[in-house]
């Protein structure tokens, strides 16, 4: 019956547009941080990575699981990390974002926020741990450039969602 309401219910979105799109923003997201941008102390979020959660968490069934290796690696290329360091951490945390998203039922936002913020903060850390000798003082820094990229994640978050024009399934 092709007429049914009901016909595409549960098809993954093949459009050339949902294709492109969201590899193409986590990239120029990662882009940002080659802007010029005059700190006494590095803040600047990472856009990359906060593209990458929040198209994974609006629409998981977008980006292919090997995909965060791929932008984790051009990420590396731009951002100046350790190569492998973006590639590693990005990974992991979309495979606990998976591995979250079969045990909870449904969820909503501020779930979406609190699965994001622990990613941004596991990122984060576990890139200070790779990057700077453990002597390095650089904690608060780092705990105020987690604290600006938690909250500035629904903002991304609602910025994804206009760029992808859909709804998302309830």
């Amino acid at each position: 019956m092709s007429g049914s309401p009901f016909a595409g219910l549960g098809k993954a979105d093949t459009s050339a547009r949902a294709r492109w799109l969201a590899p193409l923003s986590i990239v120029l997201g990662s882009l940002v941080t080659l802007a010029p941008f005059k700190a006494s102390f590095p803040i600047l979020p990472p856009f990359g990575l906060m593209m990458l959660l929040a198209w994974r968490l609006h629409r998981p069934d977008l980006l292919k699981p090997w995909a965060p290796v791929l932008l984790g690696f051009a990420d590396d290329l731009v951002s100046g990390q350790p190569l492998g360091n973006s590639m590693l951490f990005w990974t992991v945390s979309c495979i606990l974002i998976d591995v979250l998203d079969t045990r909870i039922v449904w969820r909503d936002f501020f779930q979406d926020w609190l699965l994001a913020a622990g990613a941004i903060g596991f990122c984060l850390i576990g890139g200070r741990l790779v990057a700077a000798p453990l002597g390095a003082h650089v904690d608060t820094v780092l705990l105020i450039q987690v604290l600006i990229s938690i909250a500035l994640f629904p903002v991304l978050s609602r910025f994804v969602s206009r760029l992808d024009g859909k709804r998302r399934a309830r």
